[in-house]
């Protein structure tokens, strides 16, 4: 089962980076917001399984926001700030908070932190994803059949992702543009194509059942299998 995460910054190319850093960890129920008030009505409405909130920001500021939130909830709240004055992490801390991070901040620190957070609640986030007779580590990227495995790279990890995701569905060559490579990129058709050339050598190799079909003028969708 995954879970909904809300992430929220007034900084528009931090909310999309912080987007981008889940994404590829797998991560792909996220709801976003801007504002404390914006906030507070995604909380309400989405009821996520774990927040990451800025303080900083003009109205209604973090703290106001987890103030609100604590009334009702023990949701996991992991703020983050450009301030690190202890005094600042106290003040996190002591409205609630339930981990404290400044800007910047490692990728990967952060993640840890979120599954942290996550398994003193009894939950874990999902760690990968299977389809078939293949598995997929979506914290070292690396595609697994039975004993054998090979690590994959950014893109071939990022498309593979989204057609195990969705087995058996059909996914676009527009959308894969759009998710994997950013819907203002110069990417095209035949990029995707070297991408879905790749991975099946890479199926090839692990000896798998699966298989990416192409549908001509549409796009790819993966058949999953088990061989014996």
């Amino acid at each position: 089962m995954e879970h909904k995460i809300l992430l929220v910054d007034d900084d528009r190319d931090l909310l999309e980076m912080l987007c981008s850093i889940f994404r590829r960890a797998g991560y792909t129920d996220l709801v976003t917001a801007s504002s404390g008030p914006e906030a507070l009505q995604a909380w309400r409405e989405q009821q996520p399984a774990l927040i990451v909130l800025d303080v900083m920001m003009p109205g209604m500021d973090g703290f106001e926001v987890l103030r609100e939130i604590r009334r009702t909830s023990h949701v996991p709240v992991l703020m983050l700030t450009a301030r690190d004055e202890v005094p600042d992490k106290i003040a996190g801390l002591d409205h609630g908070a339930d981990d404290y991070m400044t800007k910047p901040f490692d990728a990967g620190e952060l993640l840890a932190r979120v599954r942290a957070l996550t398994r003193r609640q009894g939950e874990v986030l999902t760690e990968q994803l299977s389809a078939g007779d293949l598995t997929l580590d979506l914290t070292s990227r690396s595609l697994r059949r039975g004993d054998k495995s090979v690590r994959l790279g950014f893109k071939e990890y990022d498309v593979l992702r989204l057609l195990m995701s969705t087995p058996k569905a059909v996914v676009p060559k527009e959308d894969i543009i759009a998710k994997v490579w950013g819907l203002d990129s110069e990417a095209e058709d035949n990029n995707v194509e070297v991408y879905i050339s790749f991975l099946r050598k890479k199926l090839l190799y692990l000896g798998s059942a699966a298989a990416i079909n192409t549908l001509r003028k549409v796009g790819y969708r993966l058949e999953a299998g088990n061989r014996k």
